[in-house]
């Protein structure tokens, strides 16, 4: 798709000249914190995520970003709406990619994505935890949404989550990509060589 173009491009030049090795120590790459605070989320009852930059700390070094991000199932829209509301929150508008954005008496905001995907049950009903003991996002789902989003931010966070996949389950987010995403199977896999590498064979 045309809108993968620039960053296929970014990741094909990066294949023909990155060496190998990285400037990061392992412990570094190891390390997992929850640095960056998180707006309270008044959803009792309503099953949701952390998604986007913020959720990636649970699978790599955090990187601060002014993003808060959470998913949810779009039946569940309507009932997260009030329950921000009745909190407190202002509802400040639509998000152009489907949900809404709130902000809380602080200023603090947050986006709401709303989600029909047919994988969405699954990734809800079995979410990890960051250091904080937030929900997050699966990293098999994770990465499907960041290959899907195709920004070269998205793309680096997907190359760096890879470093500490076990191989079943690369082997695993590969089929979803193939089964929901095919035409990045490519891309997929040539993040995988990235990764190996960059922090070396898994």
């Amino acid at each position: 798709m045309q809108r993968y173009a620039r960053t296929r491009q970014l990741f094909q030049m990066a294949i023909r000249r990155q060496p190998r090795g990285t400037g990061s120590s392992n412990q570094f790459l190891s390390r997992r914190t929850a640095v960056q605070p998180i707006p309270d989320i008044p959803l009792a009852g309503i099953a949701w995520v952390l998604v986007g930059g913020l959720a990636t700390r649970a699978y790599m070094p955090e990187r601060m970003t002014l993003d808060v991000d959470i998913m949810i199932h779009s039946e569940d829209e309507q009932a997260a709406r009030d329950a921000f509301t009745q909190a407190g929150y202002t509802i400040t508008g639509p998000l152009s990619i489907g949900g809404f954005s709130v902000q809380g008496l602080d200023n603090s905001t947050i986006d709401v994505l709303i989600s029909t995907a047919p994988w969405l049950d699954q990734a809800l009903a079995h979410p990890n935890r960051d250091t904080a003991g937030y929900p997050v996002m699966p990293r098999p789902y994770l990465t499907l949404i960041k290959m899907q989003a195709g920004r070269p931010q998205d793309w680096t966070d997907v190359q760096r989550m890879l470093r500490d996949t076990p191989q079943e389950e690369r082997v695993s987010t590969r089929a979803l990509i193939v089964d929901y995403t095919p035409d990045l199977v490519e891309d997929y896999d040539s993040l995988v060589m990235l990764a190996d590498w960059e922090f070396g064979e898994q």
